[in-house]
């Protein structure tokens, strides 16, 4: 089975160098990632609907996997910004995704 070459580095080398840095017992003490959350402002999206697909579209590329859409909690008269509207788009990667994530950084 396939895991991220990052995903090996942490277990093999990082994780026992931390124990014996920190004076760590178990390997559960050693501080460790458990997700990455990329989220995606559009407010221009209120006039446009257009930019929400192009804007999940992008974001779904980026993290390679569906964006889901973030609502607007309350009426912002200033914004014309209605309650439950799509405000953004947000996504949450975790395990092997995560580490392919951050390798690509």
């Amino acid at each position: 089975m396939y895991t991220p070459a990052l995903k090996t580095k942490y277990k093999e080398e990082i994780v026992p160098a931390l124990m014996k840095e920190f004076g760590y017992k178990t390997v559960m003490q050693v501080p460790r990632l458990d997700k990455i959350v990329i989220n995606q402002g559009l407010g221009k999206a209120i006039a446009d609907k257009k930019l929400m697909e192009v804007g999940e579209k992008e974001l779904s590329e980026i993290a390679g996997q569906k964006a889901v859409q973030t609502l607007s909690t309350k009426d912002i008269s200033n914004f014309k910004l209605r309650k439950n509207m799509p405000i953004g788009l947000m996504t949450t990667l975790r395990t092997d995704k995560m580490f392919e994530f951050l390798e690509r950084l």
